[in-house]
């Protein structure tokens, strides 16, 4: 029996996934949460074999989930399952010790091979998202020009930036006009946009 802990802030998607799993004889789902800050409370409680983790989750998202989850139980095999298909994301995860990637609107039976395949170790990515990250690239962002354009995700000034991340106002500006450059944008929010487009962020 493959036991699966399904993780996905939508509780309509949840339980449709839920239902699709239950439905084979060789898996069992044993939790199931709403947002990325339970994943490993959760996981720790019920030795999941494998778990299927949405992206974009209050809380921690899926990637940072699936990082903390692979650095605390590694035995637990990663599957994320996103409606967003995003090359950058791709990489992130496989970063992050994620042994799969799908997405939603994939067939059912596309996802319960998916959990088997990655329960027996293999790796299972989506070959579509596999093709365009490859023609993509990985991410030409650092880590703090990321951090900086996550933190101009809600129109933060730059003085609210640089208080948020402990930077100089001059060291803001200078990330955020590097990370325009690298995705080819005139102005902040643009960058941001671009950036979350790419799944760089």
């Amino acid at each position: 029996m493959i036991r699966v802990l399904l993780a996905d802030d939508q509780a309509m998607v949840r339980g449709a996934l839920a239902t699709v799993l239950g439905l084979e004889t060789d898996i069992e789902v044993v939790a199931q949460v709403g947002s990325g800050d339970e994943v490993l409370h959760r996981a720790r409680e019920t030795t999941p074999d494998v778990a299927l983790l949405d992206v974009q989750m209050p809380g921690k998202d899926g990637l940072e989930a699936a990082a903390e989850l692979h650095g605390a139980l590694p035995s637990c095999r990663i599957i994320i399952c996103t409606t967003f298909g995003r090359p950058g994301y791709l990489a992130r995860a496989m970063a992050a010790g994620a042994a799969g990637f799908v997405v939603k609107d994939a067939p059912p039976e596309q996802l319960v091979d998916a959990v088997r395949r990655v329960h027996s170790g293999l790796r299972v990515v989506d070959p579509a998202l596999a093709a365009e990250s490859l023609a993509t690239g990985a991410s030409p962002l650092t880590g703090r020009e990321r951090d900086v354009l996550k933190a101009a995700e809600d129109g933060s000034t730059v003085a609210d930036i640089a208080r948020a991340l402990h930077l100089s106002e001059g060291t803001v500006r200078n990330h955020l006009s590097a990370a325009m450059g690298k995705t080819g944008a005139r102005t902040r929010a643009e960058a941001v946009r671009l950036a979350e487009e790419r799944g760089w962020l």
